[in-house]
């Protein structure tokens, strides 16, 4: 397809071309004076693909929206992102999306193209034999920028974060700490590590990530408790978490004086020495949960300290509350008639008359 002037006299158009050395095909498309790639592995694809953005571009341009709202790169929102918000807890998941992006799909528009770049992310994700929660992490951090483009930036006019589906793993991680292993795992740490030390107590008893743990400042403690907000939390809502008394005093010094490095590198010699080299730092989130569970709070809390987005994540954790359906039988009022013949109960319980 050739490229034409519009009426504003600016290049626009969209090309085909093969690109030999990748072995990939490339739809190059200009319009309002900028140029925007995407690849394609099949022709047959790429050409449906260009046809159909050649009509939009025209059909934009004769309708007169074309400049009205400048069309906005993936890579553009997950710069921004990465600059507005405090995304320490992501960022090897970022990394890796923005690696892939910038190979398999550079230049792409934030719109129906990422949705479609995304999936086929998670396609290659999928087949290289990752988990679960591995795709779903990666595809997070493109449903975070296609939320940010429609509820912040205005950058697109409908939401498409969620189009993009993040299956419940079939493997997901059950590793939760006992009191006792929670108290060696800390004793392990030494004195000179104090305050990594005191980072691991914090992810017991609050659940917090680790990139949260490290974002907090003075301001986030208030009246007991820790309030997140919402560039500093995974999924950019606000989070309200309480702190026991004790505990309060491990807040004092905040930001905590140690880095990402030395807390990792803190945590896997104590893990190593408590022989539980299959602890991860998240799995003390999940401690975190199975203590709530188990201290009697309900799901909805267990949720929201969490800050789970649907109580389907938060079901992971269903064993711990299915100890509380014991007994309810009990509770429930006497309304039948326990000495009915069975020839009776055949037409019907009969109710106890008061």
């Amino acid at each position: 397809m050739q490229a034409r002037l519009s009426k504003r006299g600016k290049v626009m158009g969209v090309t085909t071309r093969y690109r030999e050395a990748r072995g990939v095909w490339v739809v190059t498309e200009t319009s309002n004076g900028k140029r925007h790639q995407r690849t394609f592995e099949a022709e047959k694809q790429a050409r449906e693909y260009a046809a159909r953005r050649h009509a939009e571009l025209i059909e934009a341009e004769f309708n007169g929206t074309m400049g009205r709202q400048e069309r906005r790169s993936f890579m553009e929102g997950l710069a921004r992102w990465v600059e507005e918000y405090d995304v320490s807890s992501q960022a090897n998941s970022i990394q890796w999306v923005a690696r892939w992006f910038e190979y398999h799909a550079p230049g792409v528009l934030i719109g129906q193209e990422t949705l479609d770049a995304a999936r086929r992310m998670q396609k290659e994700v999928k087949a290289s034999g990752k988990s679960q929660s591995t795709i779903n992490n990666r595809t997070q951090v493109v449903k975070r920028v296609l939320s940010l483009a429609y509820r912040e930036w205005d950058w697109i006019d409908r939401p498409l974060d969620a189009k993009l589906r993040k299956p419940m793993p079939r493997n997901a991680r059950h590793v939760y700490l006992s009191e006792d292993e929670i108290r060696a795992l800390v004793a392990a740490i030494p004195d000179h590590r104090e305050v990594d030390r005191r980072l691991v107590v914090m992810a017991c008893l609050t659940g917090l990530r680790r990139g949260e743990l490290l974002s907090l400042v003075p301001s986030n403690i208030q009246d007991g408790r820790i309030v997140l907000r919402p560039n500093q939390t995974k999924n950019g809502k606000a989070r309200v978490v309480p702190v026991p008394d004790e505990a309060m005093g491990l807040l004092a010094e905040l930001p905590f004086p140690t880095t990402d490095t030395r807390l990792r590198n803190s945590f896997e010699k104590a893990r190593a020495i408590i022989g539980r080299p299959d602890l991860r730092f998240h799995d003390l989130r999940h401690t975190y949960a199975s203590i709530l569970a188990n201290a009697g709070e309900t799901m909805t809390t267990v949720q929201a300290l969490l800050g789970h987005s649907s109580l389907t994540v938060t079901s992971r954790y269903a064993h711990f509350f299915d100890a509380k359906l014991d007994g309810i039988q009990d509770k429930l009022p006497r309304i039948c008639d326990q000495n009915a013949t069975t020839a009776e109960a055949s037409k019907g319980l009969k109710l106890i008359k008061r």
